[in-house]
């Protein structure tokens, strides 16, 4: 078991899919957008789902229409669903059972509008996933502001966790969900260096 909710984005291996699974990781995220470069076709992502237990699989999309995302799910035996495009939110919330995730980009909102964002499709999301394109650091202010969010919306952290020990400091000062980590590609089939993930996640281990 690990100590807050983590979810693993950017799945393409089963390598990274049996590891985060073994450890107690909650969600794990496959793309399911063909033009994407970490792309997971229906095919493959049934072959990893076939190996796995207890962790629930989110589709990742940045598709802005409903109908074509709708069209691309009915590949997929999922269990959540997570977008970019807020707009798209209500039409997937009354046309799936599913929880929603949202993903936000930092770069392109100031304190005031990601308090809006969430503000106004908090009831239409399970977590908002806030991530950095431009690989953002995890500031004290940033800390702080977090901490405000916290109280009032489900936050999952993806960005500026470079090692354990910045985990350790945004679980220490804030309040927030859980964090959010990045799969990488596998060396060859089968052979994979975890890395820094291996060592976040196992300092989240409950002792």
């Amino acid at each position: 078991m690990l100590t807050t909710t983590v979810k693993i984005s950017n799945v393409t291996n089963l390598s990274d899919a049996r590891y985060c699974a073994g450890m107690g990781v909650d969600m794990l995220g496959f793309s399911v957008d063909p033009d994407s470069p970490r792309y997971v076709a229906p095919k493959k992502f049934e072959e990893i789902r076939n190996w796995l237990v207890g962790v629930k699989l989110v589709a990742e999309s940045a598709l802005t229409e409903a109908q074509v995302l709708l069209e691309a799910l009915k590949e997929y035996r999922i269990d959540a669903l997570q977008v970019e495009d807020p707009n798209l939110l209500p039409y997937l919330r009354s046309d799936l059972s599913l929880p929603l995730l949202l993903r936000v980009n930092v770069d392109t909102y100031d304190a005031d509008e990601l308090d809006a964002l969430m503000s106004r499709y908090a009831s239409a999301v399970d977590f908002f996933l806030l991530e950095s394109e431009q690989d953002a650091p995890l500031t004290e202010d940033w800390k702080d502001f977090l901490e405000q969010l916290a109280g009032q919306y489900p936050i999952l952290v993806g960005f500026g966790l470079n090692d354990e020990q910045e985990v350790r400091d945004l679980l220490t000062a804030t309040t927030v969900a859980g964090i959010a980590l990045r799969g990488s590609e596998e060396i060859r089939p089968g052979f994979k260096d975890f890395g820094a993930m291996m060592d976040i996640l196992e300092a989240l281990e409950e002792e």
